[in-house]
C-alpha cells in the first residue's frame, strides 16, 4: 500500500501529484528570516539534555509524511510503500532506493533499525514510550524492515513508526547521541544547517542534492533557498525588529499586540501585510497548570477555588480588546470536545471509576468559571472561600493558612515569556484579597527547560497541542507513568486510573466513533479534575509579513506553515 490512515481511507490516491493546499509551481528562491523568543544550546532535538533549535524537522526525514488536510494519514517519504495486516499487529516498510543522507550514503534498513534502538533507549520520554511497544524488529533486506507489536501496542502504532525520524548509523558510530551538541548532524531532509551562532541564530539552506524533491509530499513545499532563525530575549524587541525589517514573517500570538502594536508606516503603506486566517485545528489546552506534586495543590477543591479568582471576562475585555474566546475543553475547537451532556457510551466507559471521579463528570457539562467583566469578584470570592474551607484552609491574620499545619498558601508562577505578566498581575492582586501570596518569575529558556523537565515549579502557563486524531501522545501528557518520568509533559502530575484506561482506549480505537467517545470521556475527567485554569484562544491565525512573501490561498485545516510559503 502507498499510504495509511488512522481511521478510514487516506484522502490521496496512489499516483497523486501533490497536496491540495500547496502551490505546485511556487518559485524556489529567496531568504526567509524568522524570529524565536529564547535561546538554544543544542542541535539534537531528540534528547532531554539541552534546549533544541526551532523547526529541526527541516533537516530530518521520517519514514512517512503526514498531510495536514485530513485527521491523520501518512504518505511515502523514506519508505516508498508499506505492508500491514488488518489487525495492525505488524508493519513492513520498503525503503525508497533513492533515499540518501546528506553525506551521500544510502538510507538502509540498518539505519532504520539503529534509529529505533537508539531512540527507544536514549530518546525523549515520548519516543522511549512509543518505541518500547515494538516487540520485534527484523531487517529483511537492505531496504526492507518489519516491526511487530506486542500486547501493549495499539491501533496507532504503525503510524507512530511511520513518523519515526531516521538517523545515520554511520554518523553516530563516531558521535555520542545522548549529549547536546552544536555540531550540525547528518540528516536526510530538504535543508542542511550551514551556520550556527550559538544561542543567537541558526541558518538552514536548501540541499540541491536532496533525494526527495520529486516526491508528491514535497511538491510546492520548502520553497526558500535559505531560512534563518534569529533568537530574541524579549518579545517586544522582536516586534520592533520585525517592523524595522529585520525579519519577514510573524505569527502573532498576543491579541493586544495585534490590536494596537501595528500602527506603523510600513503597515499603512502596505509594505507589511496583516492577515487573519481562520483555521479548523483543535486548540488543545492553554492554561495555568497546577503542579499537584506540591502539597498545597493536592486537593481538587483548592484548585477549583483558585479558578474562581481568575477574572477572565475583565482580562479579555480590558487587556485583549475582547479578541479571545475562553477555552472550555482539552480538545477545544473540534468534535472531540465534550460539549454536550454525557451519553450512554461514555457512561459505560466510566462506570467502574464512579467512586473515584467527581459526580459532575456524569451530571454536568464543564464550563470554566465566568465573571461579569466588572472587576468585582464578590460572589467568586465567596465560592472560593467555601471550597477552601472544605479543604481545610482558613483566613488567619489576613493570610490563608492550612488549619492542620499553619502553613500559609503561597506559590510562584514560573514564566518563559513576559507577555503573560500583564494577564497574571490582576490575578495575583485578586489572590491577595484572599490572603494568598503569589508571585511571578520569568526565567531564561535554559533554566525554564531544566525546571520544567524535573517538575521543579508550582504553577506554569503551558499549552498542550492536540490533533484531530489523538493517540499515544496522551500517555505522555496525562498518564501516571508519565507523572513520574522526568521530561514527560504530565506537568500537572495527574495520576488517575480512569485517565490511564481512557488513554489506552483512545490509542486503540478502531474507528472514529470509538475514538470520539473515549476522547469525550477523557476530556470530562480532566476538566473536572481542575488541574488547570483554562485561558484563551482565537479561531484565527494572526499573520504579519513583508509583502514579498506569498502563501497559498487555501490553508489546510491545521493552519498555514512556513514550508508552504514562497518569495516573489
Amino acid at each position: 500500500m502507498h499510504a495509511i490512515a488512522m481511521h478510514g481511507e487516506p484522502k490521496y490516491d496512489p499516483g497523486f501529484r501533490h497536496f491540495d493546499y500547496v502551490r505546485p509551481d511556487a518559485p524556489k528562491d529567496g531568504l526567509l528570516r524568522l524570529a524565536v523568543i529564547g535561546s538554544f544550546d543544542s542541535l539534537n532535538p531528540y534528547i532531554i539534555q539541552g534546549v533544541p533549535i526551532r523547526d529541526h524537522w527541516l533537516m530530518f526525514e521520517s519514514l512517512m509524511a503526514r498531510s495536514f488536510d485530513e485527521p491523520f494519514s501518512l504518505y511515502p517519504a523514506i519508505a516508498e510503500s508499506v505492508e500491514m495486516p488488518a489487525d495492525r499487529s505488524w508493519i513492513i516498510f520498503h525503503l525508497d532506493p533513492k533515499a540518501r543522507f546528506h553525506d551521500g550514503s544510502p538510507i538502509t534498513a540498518d539505519d532504520v533499525l539503529f534509529s529505533w534502538r537508539t531512540l527507544k533507549a536514549k530518546g525523549r520520554p515520548n519516543m522511549r514510550s512509543y518505541y518500547s511497544k515494538v516487540v520485534k524488529a527484523e531487517r529483511r533486506t537492505a531496504r526492507c524492515i518489519k516491526f511487530s507489536f506486542g500486547a501493549e501496542a495499539n491501533w496507532e502504532m504503525p503510524l507512530i513508526l511511520g513518523l519515526m525520524p531516521v538517523l545515520s548509523e554511520h554518523y553516530y558510530k563516531k558521535k555520542s547521541f545522548d549529549k547536546s551538541t552544536l555540531e550540525p548532524p547528518v540528516g536526510s531532509g530538504p535543508y542542511r544547517i550551514v551556520a550556527v551562532d550559538p544561542g543567537r541564530s541558526v541558518t538552514f539552506r536548501r540541499d540541491p542534492d536532496y533525494w526527495g524533491w520529486d516526491l508528491p509530499i514535497n511538491v510546492g513545499r520548502h520553497n526558500f533557498e535559505t531560512i534563518r532563525y534569529d533568537y530574541y530575549r524579549d518579545a517586544d524587541i522582536a516586534l520592533e525588529a520585525f517592523k524595522a525589517g529585520e525579519y519577514d514573517l510573524r505569527f502573532e500570538r498576543d491579541a493586544a499586540r495585534w490590536s494596537t502594536a501595528y500602527d506603523h508606516p510600513a503597515v499603512r503603506d502596505e509594505l507589511i501585510r496583516r492577515e487573519a486566517i481562520v483555521h479548523e485545528r483543535p486548540i488543545g489546552m492553554l492554561g495555568l497548570v497546577f503542579n499537584t506534586r506540591q502539597s498545597q495543590f493536592h486537593d481538587p477543591r483548592v484548585r477549583q477555588a483558585l479558578g474562581y479568582i481568575f477574572d477572565s471576562n475583565w482580562i479579555n475585555r480590558v487587556l485583549y480588546h475582547g479578541s479571545y474566546r475562553r477555552i472550555g475543553s482539552y480538545f477545544e475547537n473540534s468534535d472531540l470536545a465534550a460539549g454536550d451532556p454525557i451519553d450512554a457510551k461514555e457512561i459505560a466507559l466510566l462506570r467502574k471509576y464512579r467512586d473515584i471521579l467527581p459526580e459532575e463528570v456524569f451530571t454536568t457539562i464543564y464550563h470554566p468559571p465566568a465573571t461579569d467583566g466588572s472587576g468585582r469578584l464578590r460572589e467568586q470570592h465567596r465560592k472560593a472561600l467555601r471550597l477552601l474551607a472544605q479543604a481545610g484552609w482558613r483566613i488567619k491574620q489576613g493570610k490563608l493558612v492550612e488549619a492542620s499545619s499553619g502553613q500559609p498558601m503561597q506559590f510562584e508562577i514560573m514564566l518563559l515569556e513576559p507577555r503573560y505578566e500583564r494577564m497574571l498581575l490582576p490575578y495575583i492582586r485578586n489572590l491577595q484579597r484572599l490572603g494568598i501570596k503569589a508571585s511571578l518569575r520569568t526565567v531564561d529558556s535554559a533554566q525554564y527547560e531544566n525546571r520544567l523537565g524535573s517538575f521543579d515549579f508550582d504553577v506554569i502557563v503551558y499549552h498542550w497541542g492536540q490533533s484531530l486524531s489523538p493517540g499515544n501522545e496522551q500517555e505522555i501528557y496525562w498518564s501516571a507513568q508519565a507523572a513520574d518520568t522526568e521530561g514527560s509533559r504530565n506537568y500537572a502530575g495527574i495520576k488517575n486510573p480512569a485517565v490511564d484506561d481512557l488513554i489506552k482506549r483512545i490509542a486503540g480505537a478502531r474507528d472514529r466513533e470509538e475514538l470520539v467517545t473515549a476522547t469525550h470521556a477523557l476530556d470530562r475527567v480532566l476538566l473536572w479534575g481542575h488541574y488547570v485554569i483554562p485561558l484563551f484562544y482565537s479561531k484565527e491565525d494572526w499573520l504579519a509579513y513583508w509583502r514579498r512573501l506569498k502563501h497559498p490561498e487555501v490553508a489546510p485545516i491545521y493552519g498555514t506553515t512556513i514550508d508552504l510559503w514562497w518569495s516573489e
